[in-house]
């Protein structure tokens, strides 16, 4: 955890309403609360182009930093909540968790595929990736910033799981380690489908059943 983020924040007093969140994000502020570690949440506003920084940045929302509250000591810092304006994009609210950096902690983590499946490449098939990230529970010290996983050698029904992605002593994977990431599919198999799902949608008419592949479910999110 190199060069550790410092995020300077100060202490917001009065009524916390609509009217006062605005007021602040007029003063080129974002209202923001802290909580955690066994401590009462503060109601607190920063400098949202820190926060902008650090969302985009390549650890992104499980980045830990240190920060910096006026009327406070200094404390490890997660962001763990963030509400955007929906039609300029700009940030509304944030919520901060502080990190006890010697206890285990939940997180999401994004996995990125590597290389091009000779599936895809050579056999004319369309790779789909299932899960874009997963949970897991590891020291704040040992978050990884993603799971990388080479698809190089994965074929048309080939799959990579859970248990396929880099696993250390220090992680622990909280899904279904027989969970399906990313699968590489036929697209003959696919125009089908769509077309006997398309065929059974318009023509109601016909009374003769014809057997359909069950829907595959959603994975969650996070």
């Amino acid at each position: 955890m190199a060069n550790t983020e410092t995020v300077q924040a100060t202490v917001r007093t009065g009524k916390f309403n609509k009217n006062a969140a605005r007021r602040v994000r007029v003063a080129g502020m974002i209202p923001a609360v802290v909580y955690g570690a066994g401590q009462e949440p503060v109601a607190i506003q920063l400098d949202p182009k820190v926060i902008t920084k650090i969302l985009h940045s390549e650890s992104g929302h499980n980045t830990i930093f240190d920060l910096n509250v006026s009327d406070g000591a200094a404390a490890k810092a997660m962001i763990v909540d963030w509400q955007y304006e929906p039609i300029k994009g700009k940030l509304l609210h944030i919520d901060l968790k502080r990190i006890a950096m010697d206890k285990a902690m939940k997180v999401s983590v994004p996995v990125f595929l590597i290389g091009t499946a000779k599936g895809v490449k050579t056999e004319g098939g369309v790779l789909d990736q299932v899960l874009r990230e997963v949970q897991l529970e590891c020291l704040p010290g040992d978050i990884p910033t993603s799971l990388d996983v080479d698809v190089a050698e994965l074929g048309i029904g080939g799959s990579i799981q859970i248990k396929d992605l880099p696993h250390s002593g220090s992680i622990k994977f909280l899904e279904d380690e027989n969970a399906v990431v990313a699968h590489v599919t036929s697209i003959k198999e696919d125009v089908a489908e769509t077309a006997g799902e398309g065929s059974a949608a318009g023509e109601p008419e016909v009374t003769k059943a014809k057997g359909k592949p069950e829907a595959q479910a959603a994975a969650p999110k996070k």
